[in-house]
């Protein structure tokens, strides 16, 4: 039998420590960071497409508005890449640090992951901001994992 990792079927112990890391909430927030990252860079790339906020100075030659137009989409593109990574690793570290405390998997993690993300989002607007960011972060969470799960 070969000792190529690559070609042979993983050792008990292997999927076991692959499982240890897999499963724990740190892995969980920063693989939700790292993908939401790319999400938000799509999503930032197509809505950035879409608006005309910004004008294009046409007495620029066509090279150098393109120029502009291309900036212009990647910084937005980033900015948006940049808030869902953080929105993602803070909704799925807390789901799964409320998920491990109560030992429980319902429709009430989402619920508190959700305010938990929304409060933090909102942190800077003071004590009202937070709390609407709670509730409606909340609200939406609720809302969709209804709707994940309703078949249930």
């Amino acid at each position: 039998m070969s000792n190529n990792p690559f070609t042979r079927p993983p050792s008990q112990d292997e999927r076991a420590a692959a499982s240890k890391v897999t499963d724990s909430c740190a892995f969980k927030a920063g693989f939700s960071g790292v993908a939401g990252y790319g999400i938000g860079m799509v999503f930032g790339l197509v809505l950035s497409g879409i608006e005309f906020s910004s004008p294009v100075d046409t007495s620029a030659s066509t090279k150098q508005q393109i120029k502009t137009v291309f900036r212009d989409m990647g910084n937005k593109s980033l900015s948006s890449a940049k808030n869902f990574a953080i929105m993602a690793a803070i909704y799925s570290g807390s789901e799964c640090m409320i998920e491990s405390y109560r030992a429980k998997n319902d429709i009430y993690n989402s619920i508190a992951a959700g305010c938990v993300t929304g409060g933090t989002l909102a942190a800077k607007t003071g004590p009202r901001g937070m709390a609407m960011g709670c509730a409606g972060f909340a609200a939406f969470s609720a809302a969709i994992d209804w709707y994940m799960h309703k078949d249930d």
